[in-house]
Order: structure tokens, then sequence, then C-alpha cells
């Protein structure tokens, strides 16, 4: 049995928590400034992670290590599952010719790639985190963009950016779901809350996306696409979330936003089209461009059929069905009996109190997972498109081959983070702060972006410490559905640095190993987004915007 010691260097939380951040300060020094490969990166930082928990928090070897197993486990199943399933079936569009038809379709909207990255990397990025989350997004965003003519690196900067504003309502609002459980307050109030937060973060996130495509000449001349974007799906995210449903929000906001690029592309275009690696074109009277992209003009040359294009979509309509049918009352209950619930065999730990510590319990959610789900998805595409069961494992095999690295990044982070949980070094980060009295709400989004830069997943992150924001919110007379809140949506930002995000981009945009050129090319705008959340929740904690919070 391992008894958590919250300060175990000197009885000083302080003292403590430097040598607790330990492994994530190697973990960001090697990826960012020595731009070592992800997963050798991981590895090396899970080793200091069980050095801390044994030298100095006094953690048994066997349980350490045991502790790492749970957590590469939980990496697989079902993170991994996840972006595993939903990469099969991606790949098996390219492999029949669809995914071209579906990325001609999305040039035909626009030849414009300014347009393409909002319209792609932020609207049907936020579809495909509703619907799966867990870095689907980002992998096969990335892989679209790259088919339009981004470079691969800008590509995946694209891609993980992107990746924000939808996150805390990702996988049809599990995170939100998580936080409601672990804190005992309504999902539907914190969900609430978080609406009224995230939203202000899309309104500016597509701005950023034309930045990153083509600087000041992004802005300038793409902003009407970029602010009919950011505006629509910040009001359909906030009224879905605050008046309809939580685990919609996401959907709604996706749908809303890509109907209003599209409805305004049909009567605005930018006063030059820009491609990747060539000039921009100048736009002729009458507002046609003079130079369409080559994938704009075959697109208008070789028009596909209206058939090619409904089997193109398909197995996207066909992975809507499936979460959606997955969420009705009857079929859920029915479908949550093949989940079950154990303690990682040989693993004893209990926490500072003496309370048995709840992360040792593994959920095997067999059928409710997003993952089996994508995998029944993938089953009903292998219909739709005609895929033979030979060629289908062939693309099954090309995945996991595509993801080998990735696949030991993630288990490896995920042990890093479930090792620095149960030795107690993260919770000695987190009380740490939690002790800055008023001061905390300035720190509170920083917490929920530390848990999920480490996991990789905001959900992990607000299970991570969501009872710990609400204790400390008690203490500080600050209120407890604002702190809550505040590490869902600090969170959100920790996913564009997260070494598994980053791991994924990376496998799928063919720059396997420069994990750590990536990181530098974000690290600028997650700091940025994250300054801008914390000013925002602490003027939410004042009598300023108090009338924010429910």
């Amino acid at each position: 049995m391992y008894h958590q010691v919250l300060d175990p260097l000197a009885h000083s939380l302080a003292w403590s928590s430097l040598i607790a951040a330990l492994p994530l300060l190697v973990l960001f020094i090697l990826l960012g400034a020595l731009r070592w490969a992800a997963w050798i990166a991981s590895l090396v930082s899970l080793l200091v992670a069980l050095v801390v928990a044994v030298w100095l928090y006094g953690m048994p070897v066997g349980q350490a290590l045991l502790s790492g197993t749970e957590g590469a486990a939980f990496g697989f199943f079902p993170i991994l599952w996840i972006v595993i399933n939903a990469i099969w079936v991606y790949n098996m569009t390219v492999a029949t010719g669809h995914f071209d038809v579906l990325r001609r379709s999305f040039a035909g909207v626009s030849p414009d790639q300014r347009v393409q990255a909002i319209l792609i990397a932020f609207s049907f990025g936020a579809l495909l985190e509703a619907l799966a989350g867990f870095g689907t997004p980002v992998a096969v965003t990335a892989v679209m963009l790259i088919a339009l003519g981004f470079a691969p690196l800008k590509a995946a900067v694209l891609a993980l950016t992107a990746n924000t504003a939808p996150v805390a309502f990702g996988a049809m609002a599990t995170p939100i779901l998580t936080l409601g459980a672990v804190t005992g307050h309504s999902s539907d109030t914190l969900g609430a809350m978080v609406g009224r937060q995230t939203p202000v973060l899309s309104l500016f996130v597509p701005l950023v996306l034309v930045f990153i495509v083509d600087r000041r000449n992004g802005i300038r001349q793409t902003w009407p696409a970029a602010v009919v974007c950011g505006v629509s799906f910040a009001i359909a995210q906030y009224v879905t979330s605050n008046f309809i449903s939580v685990p919609l929000a996401d959907v709604v906001a996706a749908l809303v936003s890509a109907t209003g690029v599209v409805l305004l592309v049909r009567v605005w275009r930018p006063s030059a089209t820009y491609t990747e690696g060539s000039r921009p074109a100048p736009v002729i009277a009458g507002g046609a461009a003079a130079e369409p992209s080559p994938e704009f003009a075959r697109r208008v040359e070789h028009p596909d059929s209206p058939r090619d294009i409904v089997r193109a979509y398909a197995p996207y309509l066909i992975v809507i069905a499936v979460f959606v049918l997955g969420q009705i009352g009857p079929i859920k209950r029915l479908i949550g009996h093949a989940t079950y619930t154990f303690a990682w065999p040989g693993l004893h730990v209990v926490n500072a109190k003496g309370a048995r510590l709840g992360s040792i319990t593994f959920t095997l959610n067999l059928l409710t997972s997003p993952g089996t789900q994508m995998l029944i998805a993938g089953l009903l595409t292998m219909i739709a498109l005609s895929v033979s069961i030979p060629r289908a494992m062939r693309a099954y095999g090309t995945t996991l081959y595509q993801l080998r690295f990735a696949i030991v990044t993630v288990m490896a982070v995920l042990a890093l983070a479930y090792v620095m949980n149960t030795s107690g070094q993260t919770i000695t980060l987190g009380t740490w702060m939690a002790g800055a009295g008023g001061l905390f709400a300035l720190l509170s989004p920083i917490l929920g972006w530390i848990g999920t830069a480490v996991t990789g997943s905001d959900t992990s992150s607000n299970s991570l410490f969501g009872a710990l924001q609400v204790t400390a919110a008690g203490k500080a007379g600050l209120s407890q559905t604002l702190m809550a809140a505040a590490n869902s949506s600090g969170g959100v930002l920790g996913k564009m640095i997260s070494p598994q995000n980053l791991a994924i981009a990376a496998a799928a945009v063919g720059l396997d190993g420069k994990e750590g050129d990536i990181f530098r090319r974000v690290f600028g705008w997650t700091l940025l987004f994250l300054a801008a959340m914390c000013v925002l929740v602490v003027l939410q904690s004042t009598s300023v915007l108090s009338w924010m919070v429910p």
C-alpha cells in the first residue's frame, strides 16, 4: 500500500512542486528546445517521473511501475482505440478514391486556401471533435489540408491550433460530463459556464488560422470569412450549450459555422486568391479569380457526379448516425451493459487523507467507447463504399504502421501522467497553486492547461483537477462553478502542445520525429490564448463580468 504525500521535500509544497514539475520541464525542453522525437522525449520523461516518484515521494518501485502500466493501458483504450479506428475509416476513403471527391468538394467551395483552412481545420475539425475527439480531428484535417496543397508543417500547425475552442464539448461533451461527475456539480450548469468562455475564444481562432496561412494579408483579405465563421460558431455554441443540449454544442456550432462560410463565399470573394507556394491571383472584374488554383480548375473541368459526392460524404454521415444513435436513452443503456469496472491488479494507493484513489479503477466500456462506435461506423463504411474485407484489413494495417510512433508516444505520455498522479506529483503542483487565495482565479485555467498538456485530454485534466478546483474555489471565496469550468476551458488550450496530439499530427503529415518543430510553431499561440482565458476568468470572478456566471 502506498500512501500519498503532498510535501515530501522539507515538508514544503513550494520546494516539492519544483521537483514534481521536473518530468514536465524535461518533456517540454526535449520537445521544444532540443527537438527530440516525441516518442523518445516521452519515454525519457516517463523515466524521470518514475525516479521522482520512487526517490522523492517514496513510492514503491512495483507500485510506480504498475501505475505506469495502467496509464499505458488507458492510452490505448479508449484514446488510441478511437484514433486508430477513425484513421482507418479515413484510409479506406483514400484507398477507394472517395477522399479525393471529398477534397474536391471542399476545394469547390472556394479556391482560396485561407478560406479552406477555416472551413476544414476549424468547422469540419469541430464536427470531428464533437463526434470522436481524442486526436481524430487533428489527424484527418491535417491530411485534408495537405491534399489541398498546404505544406506539411503548416497543415499540422493549422490542425492543432484549430483544435481548441471545440475541445471542451468534444466526444459528445465527455469532458463536461466527467467534470460534473468528479465535482458533484450539474454537468448542464458546468456546460453552460464553459459555453460562456470558449465561444469568446472561437471568435479569434479563425482569424489566427488565416494569419498562420498568409500572415497580414490573410487578415486583411479574408477577415470577413474568419469573422463569419467565428461569430456563427460562438453564437451556436453558446445557445446550444446553455439552452438546448450540452453534448450537441459542437455538432450544432460546426454545422452552423460551415454553413455560414459556404453562404458567404457565394456572394463574396477575397481581393486576391491565395494558394500555397504561389503568388496571390488578382481578382478581375465581376469577382472571378483570374488564376484559380489547379485544384479548383480540375473541380470545374471535371465535376464529380452527385452520386460520387454522396458516397464521399457517406462515411461521415454514418459516423454521425452511429454516434447519435449511441446517445439515445434505451440504446445507450443497452450497450452500457458491456461496461466493466475493476481495480488495476496489484495497484494499492490511498490519497493524503487515506481514501482509496479513484484513478486506480479502470473502466472497460466495450460498446459505449467512441472507438468501438467508430469501428462500427467503419464496418458500415465498408458496405457503403463496397470495400472488400482484404482491402479493409490492408487499410487497417496501413493505419497501425502510420501511427506506430504515435502509439508509443501516447502510451508513454499517459503512463507518465498516471505515475505523476498516483505518486502525488500532480496534486502537489495543483495544491500549491490552489494556495494562491484570490489569485487562484488567474491560475485556475493554467492548472487545466497543464493537465491537458500532460495527458493530452481535457477529459483527463478535468478528472485530475476538477475536484481540486472546487475545493480551492471554496477556500478562496470564488465561484465553484466558474473555477471548475475554467479548468476545462483552460485545458482546451493545452491540447495543441500535448505530446500525444503532436505525435498524431506528425504521423498524419509524414513528419515523424519533427514534433519539436511543430511544438515551437504552436507554443506561442497556446500561451497567447491561455493569457486571454486567464484574463476572462479573472474578470468573471469580479463584478465586471460576474453576470456571466450562471
